[in-house]
Formats: C-alpha cells, structure tokens, sequence
C-alpha cells in the first residue's frame, strides 16, 4: 500500500479544499479527498495553462490564429493534436475518431446512421437502466422509425437478487433473437453499477448474428483499457469530462470503424467534415473527410479542445496499459476491503433477506442502516468505481450518509435514492485518501 500511497501524477491536477466543498470536520485549507473523478474529473494544471494560453492568442492574434498560430495549434487543425491521443485509449486507429460535438449528439449521429430497422430486423439491445440520455434517445429513435419502443427496445435486467448483468445472459439473448435485432448498443462502464461489460465478447456475438453493435463509453475512456478496432466495434461515442477531466461540458468524441470509410460515407454534412485542403475555398459539393472525421459538422470550440489535450497529454505520459490499469485494479481493491471490513457492510447475497420490500430506516437506530456494494468484485469486470447502496433503501439512508461524508472532506457521487458512486482515481488518488473514505463513511453513520 506504500506504492499506492505515491500518485507520480496527482501534482498534476488542482485539488479543491475541504473548506470550499462544505468539510466542516476537518482542516478546511487541506486537499478535500476527491473519489468523484467519475462524474467530473478534476483540472488538470496543463489543460489551464493550454487555455489561458489560447486567450492570450486570441487576444493578440484573433482570426489569424485559425492559421497561423505562435504555438504550432492552428486552430483550423487543433483537432489534430487530440485525435492521435485518443486513439491511443480507445485502441483504434487516428482516422478512426473525430473530437467533435457533444455525448448525445454524436449518439443521435451515430443511430441515424447505423440504425437501419427493417421488418425483420428492428430490435435495438441495451442494460436495463442505462443512463438516462441513452434511454431517451433509443425510444425517440424508434418512434423516429414508426416503431413502437416496448416492442423494439429489448432491456436487459439482471436476474432477480443480483445487482449486474451476467455475461452468459448478454450472450443467450443476442444468440436467440439475433435475428430480430439491428442494432446492440451497451455502455462500456455501466454508469450506475461500475460494471465494465464484456466488451469484446459481446461485438463478437452481435457480429455473427448480423447486428451492427455500437458503444457507450462514457465512463469507459480514461477509465479501462479499449481495443475497439481490434473487437470490430462498429462505432461507439464518448463525453470527455468525466475520466478524461476535460471540464464541465467538455468536447466530446466519436469512433467509426475503418471498415465502414467506403461503405457508409457521412449522410450529415457540414463543412467542418469537408476535405480541409478545399474548406475554405468553399465549394458547393460537399466532399468529406475519409473516415470518423467527414462526421464533423461545425468548427470545434478551441477552448473545450486544449483543455482536453492538457489531459490527454497527461494520459499520454502515465500509460494506460503500462501505469494507469494495474493501478486502477489495486486502488480499487484496496477501497473495497476497507470497506467489508465495515461493521454496516452487508454482502450483496445477503440483502434480499435482511433488507425485504418495504423494509424502512429508523434513524434512532443504528444498526437498521447499513449498505452494500453493487460493483462487480472481479478486476476484469469493472474499472475505477464502486458503487454502494444504501439500506433499507428509500430510507433516506443515503442522503443523510453523504451529507455526512461532505463534513469530512469526501466528495463522492449521489445517484438518487439510494447510491453513491466512490471513484478511486487512478491518475491522482492514493491509498491514503481510500483510507480516509473508508473512516469517513464510519463516522458518517454514526451521525444518523
């Protein structure tokens, strides 16, 4: 735990103080203990300065910086810099990613595209409780094709008592109505669960049965290691301010397979997918960018793009595959047996008979709360994150709990009613602060 204690990056980002994010039980001119990285990753020192500097060129050079800018980012190719670096997370190749746009913009987008329903051949597979915006998009797409959602969604639940997917479940589905089914969509990371899906396994699976699959990755880049060319993941989107800690709203992202350049040229276009040797001749034909990039549509905001490339450039130096992961995979098992070593932890397998329907939380006593963690608890099945729900749930439990953590300086993430989402941040957290979070979360019930 020493090694994991020494975090060569985290002088890297800027750590908010207790004081300022509502600690009131501790020193408030200390580092708060950040495991929110999944939410909102914090502001990487090189993606401030890569801003304020493009002020300073904005300012001083104005329109001409779009060519000629004094430090090598014409902004007319400013993408060019982030692109190759992303490739390098995602396991693709360059002309395979466009930074561009916004997480379900570029969904829509890729839907639009590749979602192609056909009597036969309409169903669209999902998890049950994807994140909202994916939810909503799917049945808007389906009512867009004159479909009826309850019929061409299929939601995958897990089995009654568990809290995840089974991976042989996902298959069996996909083998039995393959057929029926154009398009497989699942996120990476499951947002609400932590669990990272059988990515490979399941594009294989699509694949020999005819389906286009398609990825969420939302809470996957930056987070676990990605070989989407290799899969033969058809597309898969992406936002960039949650692992990849590119600020609030940060520019987005999407891949398209290589395989797909010739046959499924972009249908949506706008100049900024136009050939760049011709884009400011502007011709009227439009003659896109071979590849993800002839997916673009408007100019990229340069602010949104440097502040991502001062954090890839950050990744680009930790490694994903060499640094970040085995660290990832440590941090968090170091978290998760703090926390079962908690008197209020309850085994997932045990929840159902201690915590029935309709159980309630009497806040006089303390043993009535408790929680559990609904993450996988195999490495390979999940990334930075743990997610713990809290008992009896719809008790309140949780609320109150967070409150708690706050006072002490831990900045976790509340998914309402019942969950927080504990983030162990490979690239800037240590043991120490799992540590903190385990001791904190203690005190936090005894203040129930």
């Amino acid at each position: 735990m020493d090694a994991l204690d020494v975090a060569p990056f985290r002088g890297e980002f800027v750590f908010p103080a207790n004081g300022a994010v509502g600690g009131t039980r501790v020193s408030s001119d200390e580092p708060c203990t950040y495991l929110c990285g999944n939410s909102l990753g914090l502001l990487p020192k090189r993606s401030e300065a890569l801003v304020a500097q493009e002020f300073r060129v904005w300012g001083s050079n104005a329109v001409e910086g779009h060519f000629s800018h004094p430090h090598g980012r014409d902004w007319m190719n400013i993408t060019d810099h982030v692109n190759p670096l992303l490739a390098q997370l995602l396991g693709a190749r360059e002309a395979e990613v466009a930074c561009m746009g916004s997480l379900t913009a570029n969904l829509h987008l890729m839907m639009n595209t590749f979602y192609k329903p056909t009597p036969q051949r309409y169903k669209l597979l999902c998890e049950g409780k994807a994140f909202p915006s994916d939810q909503y998009a799917f049945t808007s797409q389906a009512l867009l094709h004159g479909l009826d959602p309850k019929d061409a969604i299929i939601e995958l639940s897990p089995r009654p008592g568990e809290f995840t997917l089974r991976e042989e479940d996902i298959l069996q589905v996909i083998a039995q109505q393959g057929p029926s089914i154009a398009l497989v969509i699942f996120s990476g990371v499951q947002y609400y669960t932590g669990q990272w899906f059988p990515m490979q396994s399941i594009t294989r699976a699509a694949k020999a049965q005819g389906c286009i699959c398609g990825w969420d990755l939302a809470h996957a880049i930056g987070n676990v290691p990605l070989s989407l060319h290799d899969w033969d993941a058809d597309w898969a989107v992406w936002c960039s301010y949650k692992y990849l800690n590119s600020g609030p709203g940060g520019i987005a992202g999407l891949y398209v397979h290589e395989k797909w350049a010739d046959r499924e040229p972009p249908k949506y276009a706008g100049w900024w997918g136009h050939d760049p040797s011709t884009r400011f001749l502007m011709p009227p034909t439009f003659s896109p960018i071979r590849g993800a990039q002839g997916y673009q549509m408007s100019n990229p905001s340069v602010l949104a793009v440097a502040s991502l490339l001062g954090s890839l450039q950050v990744f680009a130096d930790a490694g994903m595959l060499a640094g970040l992961r085995p660290r990832s995979v440590r941090l968090t098992a170091h978290l998760e047996a703090l926390l079962v070593k908690s008197a209020y932890y309850v085994p997932p397998h045990e929840v159902a008979a201690r915590y029935p329907p309709g159980a309630s939380a009497d806040g006089t006593q303390r043993h009535t709360a408790a929680f559990t963690i609904i993450t996988p608890r195999e490495p390979d099945a999940r990334g930075s994150q743990l997610s713990l729900l809290f008992l009896p749930t719809d008790g309140g439990v949780m609320a109150r709990v967070s409150e708690g953590l706050k006072s002490y300086g831990v900045i976790a993430d509340e998914r309402r009613p019942d969950v927080i989402r504990l983030a162990p941040t490979a690239l800037y957290n240590t043991s120490t602060e799992c540590e903190k979070a385990a001791d904190y979360l203690e005190e936090a019930f005894k203040l129930l």
